[in-house]
């Protein structure tokens, strides 16, 4: 019966029960569809807030710091917004500081240009291959082209030597402009090592076109002097030979005792200025070398010092336990091995030896020449080479200081040395060094 009357009431209400479930549904649906369109007009604004914020950076990318990022409303993007517009602050205040930095460094490039292109030298920087990068206006000037003409060129093209040298290996080379054939320059190049791949190099340019025309009219000079003074002084000697062989006259032994002192006077005059002309003609030295062997060789210039060491009453020892042969210019070396015994005579103590010796170092024959005399004190051992050094004063002897410079610059012209060790009131001793 129960079940009859609820069959009744479903019945009698299902019209009334589907209008209720429907309504509901399209209560549900409207719901739903006011949360969408809400939903979506959230994600338009925040469509549009990114291409907002794209926009923005995209301004700052370009270098528009002024730019500000508003939030727009939306709660959520408030740290966001704050984040970048700090960062916008920060690259301005940095943009600020490499402006105030680059300006700095403009100024200092500005004056170190200015400083460079004042220098009396020009300098070249180019690559490997000894194309020009930079040029200061000097060079242009010497050159006679416009400094964007240059770069880019070889400077190899531009700039010849006398003798054709690798660029990297230029060291104060004379050296000539192909556009200017009226100066004459030195040359140098030096590695800039700031790159490890690009190989840069900086090449010093000197004007040297005064100096040349000073050196030629000193050496004309030099020469003409001295050949001005050989003349009366060869003269003088040969009337010297004249009186001691009598052909004016007898003449007394005192008289002979006088005037071979004069010959001896006259000869090392002639010496001297012998000396001076040489030391100028050094730098154009030529050698005409030939095989010497040395034992015959230090015999004979043993004999022409012999009469010397006898007035000091000193000795002159050889010591030659074998023969060596050695290619040099003989003239040169003579010159270089009598300096030498001349000065031991001159400087070591009477009645010592002077003892000459000859050995073998690895890629140098040597000789030795060693005296027993006050010595040379340390601090001048670098001096003494010097041109015009001379240690006589302190002796109270005569002297020009250019024969251990001459000997010195002959010795290097056979691509030698000459060496020097000495202890002071012990001994001294020069050791010539000629390549094998």
């Amino acid at each position: 019966m129960i079940l009859n009357i609820v069959k009744n009431l479903i019945h009698d209400y299902s019209g009334l029960l589907l209008i209720v479930i429907n309504l509901f549904a399209w209560i549900l649906l409207s719901i739903a569809f006011i949360k969408l369109l809400k939903e979506k007009k959230r994600l338009k604004s925040i469509n549009n807030f990114m291409n907002y914020i794209a926009n923005t950076v995209n301004s700052v990318r370009y270098g528009d710091l002024s730019k500000k990022i508003d939030a727009k409303g939306i709660p959520a993007t408030e740290n966001l917004t704050d984040s970048l517009n700090r960062m916008i602050e920060t690259l301005h205040d940095r943009e600020a500081m490499i402006r105030e930095h680059q300006g700095e460094l403009t100024k200092q490039n500005l004056m170190l240009e200015a400083m460079i292109n004042s220098l009396s030298d020009g300098l070249i920087i180019t690559n490997a291959e000894s194309k020009i990068l930079r040029i200061t206006d000097n060079v242009t000037l010497w050159i006679g082209a416009e400094k964007k003409d240059l770069i880019g060129q070889y400077l190899t093209k531009i700039i010849k030597l006398e003798k054709n040298r690798p660029f990297v290996t230029w060291q104060n080379n004379e050296a000539t402009i192909n556009a200017n054939k009226v100066d004459t320059f030195s040359v140098s190049t030096i590695p800039l090592n700031y790159e490890e791949k690009n190989k840069h190099y900086i090449v010093i340019l000197k004007n040297i076109t005064d100096q040349k025309e000073l050196e030629n009219l000193k050496e004309d000079f030099v020469a003409t002097l001295t050949h001005d003074l050989k003349v009366p002084i060869i003269a003088e000697t040969n009337m010297i030979e004249l009186f001691l062989n009598e052909n004016f006259g007898e003449i007394t032994e005192k008289q002979k005792f006088a005037l071979k002192n004069m010959q001896v006077s006259n000869k090392e005059l002639l010496e001297l200025v012998q000396t001076v002309l040489d030391t100028y003609k050094m730098a154009k030295i030529t050698l005409y070398k030939e095989n010497i062997m040395l034992k015959s060789f230090l015999e004979e210039v043993v004999d022409e010092m012999r009469p010397i060491a006898r007035k000091t009453q000193n000795t002159i020892d050889l010591d030659i336990t074998r023969d060596i042969r050695v290619l040099a210019d003989k003239m040169q070396l003579k010159r270089v091995v009598k300096n030498l015994i001349q000065n031991a005579l001159l400087y070591g103590a009477p009645k010592t030896p002077v003892q000459i010796s000859i050995g073998e170092i690895p890629k140098f024959i040597i000789i030795k020449v060693k005296d027993f005399g006050k010595g040379i004190p340390q601090c001048d051992l670098e001096k003494i080479f010097n041109k015009y050094y001379s240690a006589s004063k302190k002796f109270k002897k005569v002297g020009t200081g250019l024969g251990l410079y001459l000997a010195l610059q002959i010795l290097k012209a056979h691509e030698g040395d000459l060496t020097v060790e000495s202890i002071e009131g012990e001994y001294t001793e020069f050791c010539i060094k000629i390549p094998v």
